[in-house]
């Protein structure tokens, strides 16, 4: 294998859905689910808003833009992989539906009604996240208030319990069934993009023997913005009100995923002492989010990733991506 398919890097990502897996390349999303009737997948053509809005692809604009890009993508293709997953379920007679299902339906078109949901339940897992790994942490750190300590002792037991209720939470998660399977699927992922950026056919084979760790990984990215919190909130944040800090934490929160977003992606760009040394823990952490897959896993990830490869040979490699 030669040196240069050793250092080749993809700008193709994915993320692990229910019993599949959606990937996204330079110019085209591909969802692949494993339905009871065999693999089903459904691929959608974007323009990437870079090439609308150049100044979106600058250097700390491009980490909010892209987190709510893949955010809205995954939700979508999350609500695209339940419905087909179910398979023989969605063969039942559907029941009468509620008054409330008759007055949406009468109120809304179906596709207005599916945006809607989708925004609303995106919104939800945004207000989870931040009161469970932002807010609670602030809020548990205020049992300090009556204790005599320099402000950068508070704000690092504040970043502490953040970062136990991120571990906590997921180990609790990865005991889940049905997470298991994702996080096997999530495995398969991370195992198919290793296979192509090391050059080597995507065969169930080759691909089974990768690992199912990657630096440019969801998990190593939300364990940065953790780290990251720390130092930002501790820089910028003086006030001893808890709501004004709470306030600020949320204001903040742009800047924080936009410096992680950057460190996350020289992580992956990369691969020298540093880089290595940074995206440790990272790698680690994708102990608990990751399972190793079975060859139907695998077989879902090839075809994922099959059907984003640009037809231009190096047309996704990491060097091209804004």
């Amino acid at each position: 294998m030669s040196k240069k398919q050793e250092a080749f890097r993809t700008m193709i990502g994915g993320q692990a859905i229910i019993e599949g897996i959606m990937m996204r390349g330079p110019a085209k999303t591909s969802i692949v689910v494993r339905s009871p009737d065999g693999i089903v997948s459904k691929d959608e053509e974007f323009t990437p808003i870079k090439d609308k809005y150049p100044v979106l692809g600058w250097p700390f604009l491009r980490g909010v833009v892209n987190f709510v890009g893949s955010m809205g993508a995954g939700m979508k293709a999350l609500t695209w992989s339940a419905d087909v997953s179910m398979g023989e379920e969605l063969a039942k007679p559907i029941e009468e539906p509620s008054r409330f299902e008759a007055w949406l339906d009468k109120k809304l078109s179906s596709d207005k009604a599916q945006k809607a949901f989708m925004a609303g339940a995106m919104v939800i897992g945004v207000v989870f996240a931040v009161g469970l790994f932002i807010l609670l942490p602030a809020l548990l750190a205020t049992l300090l208030d009556g204790i005599a300590m320099p402000r950068i002792v508070r704000n690092l037991i504040e970043g502490a319990l953040r970062l136990g209720i991120l571990l906590g939470y997921m180990a609790l998660v990865s005991r889940m069934k049905d997470i298991k399977r994702v996080f096997s699927y999530h495995g398969a992922e991370h195992k198919t993009i290793a296979c192509y950026e090391a050059g080597a056919p995507l065969t169930v084979e080759n691909v089974r023997g990768f690992t199912r760790f990657h630096p440019r990984c969801g998990t190593s990215f939300l364990l940065t913005v953790v780290i990251i919190s720390v130092l930002v909130f501790s820089l910028a944040i003086p006030f001893q009100n808890m709501w004004l800090r709470m306030g600020l934490r949320l204001l903040l929160l742009p800047v924080v995923v936009s410096i992680s977003y950057e460190i996350n992606r020289y992580m992956g760009k990369h691969d020298h002492l540093l880089s290595r040394i940074l995206r440790a823990p990272g790698l680690w952490l994708q102990r608990l989010t990751t399972n190793e897959p079975d060859d139907s896993m695998i077989e879902v990830g090839i075809e994922a990733l099959s059907r984003v490869l640009p037809a231009q040979t190096g047309a996704d490699s990491w060097g091209k991506a804004n």
